[in-house]
């Protein structure tokens, strides 16, 4: 297994095109992937290709109209951020992921790319309407709705790399709730993310809804974000009807069985929108 290290992000694009690597920023699923290979019998790795020395790729920046989160910023970077209300969810699923010491290492961009259908933050970057920067031979913005594919699959190609990602910055509250067998230090049995806009007297304005671990990929609620605008937010939970979550398909594993989840994830999308209806209550 070879190690490259770049400095620049030229650089390791350069090195991406001309060799099969595994791009590398945190660092926290490595050991458990190549663990996962050896347990069915493989034990090779590509080689690595380590983003840690490219400055360019820090950071969490307000760009005026988005928020750039490079693809170097942890979870506890995301945590410290001071960042609008519509980021609450986001901040509360980087409280959930691991440990404090993975989220000091863990990257928001890695927990992407790794597409994985019980990711904590995926559904908040579809909630959120996140992009992605892509650079390769084909620089790109690509919407979260698009970036992820399938299981574990994403639209970055086997060339590019993922810069960061942007945040359009908008008015309203974003929420997260999560279902696993503890409270902590689990992966998720189904999970919600939330983000409402609402008026001044109350009713919904828009509505961004998304669930995770319920799907191959996470994914947004098309049928129950139209049917709450103009509705009170204080009546919004009693508006979630089965039909919204008809499109998911959840399956049996070892955490639990398809028809759970589904009754969990109807549950937690009511959870979500009875929290936002309360007064806000921040996530420093």
């Amino acid at each position: 297994m070879r190690y490259f290290q770049p400095a620049t992000l030229d650089e390791a694009l350069a090195i991406r095109r001309g060799n099969d690597v595994v791009p590398l920023a945190g660092a926290t699923d490595v050991y458990p992937a190549r663990a996962g290979r050896r347990a069915w019998g493989d034990p090779t790795h590509k080689d690595v290709l380590d983003l840690s020395r490219i400055e360019a790729l820090r950071g969490i920046e307000d760009r005026g109209d988005h928020v750039r989160i490079g693809a170097l910023a942890t979870w506890t970077d995301l945590i410290r951020a001071d960042l609008p209300p519509l980021f609450d969810g986001m901040k509360r699923a980087a409280r959930e992921v691991g440990g404090v010491q993975v989220q000091n290492r863990g990257t928001v961009v890695g927990n992407a790319c790794t597409a994985s259908p019980a990711g904590d933050g995926i559904p908040n970057l579809l909630a959120l309407d996140a992009a992605f920067e892509i650079e390769g031979p084909s620089p790109r913005l690509v919407p979260a709705e698009a970036f992820f594919t399938g299981y574990r699959a994403t639209a970055c190609g086997p060339h590019d790399i993922v810069a960061a990602i942007r945040i359009p910055k908008r008015e309203g509250r974003g929420h997260f709730v999560k279902l696993g067998a503890r409270r902590y230090l689990v992966i998720s049995i189904a999970m919600v993310a939330a983000a409402l806009e609402t008026d001044a007297a109350g009713r919904i304005v828009s509505a961004r809804i998304a669930v995770g671990a319920c799907s191959a990929a996470a994914g947004r609620l098309p049928l129950l974000e139209a049917a709450l605008p103009g509705a009170p937010l204080t009546d919004a939970p009693a508006l979630v009807e089965p039909r919204h979550l008809a499109h998911l398909t959840p399956i049996d594993d070892i955490r639990a069985s398809a028809g759970y989840r589904m009754a969990a994830a109807l549950a937690l999308v009511g959870d979500a929108l009875a929290d936002l209806s309360r007064p806000a209550a921040r996530v420093a």
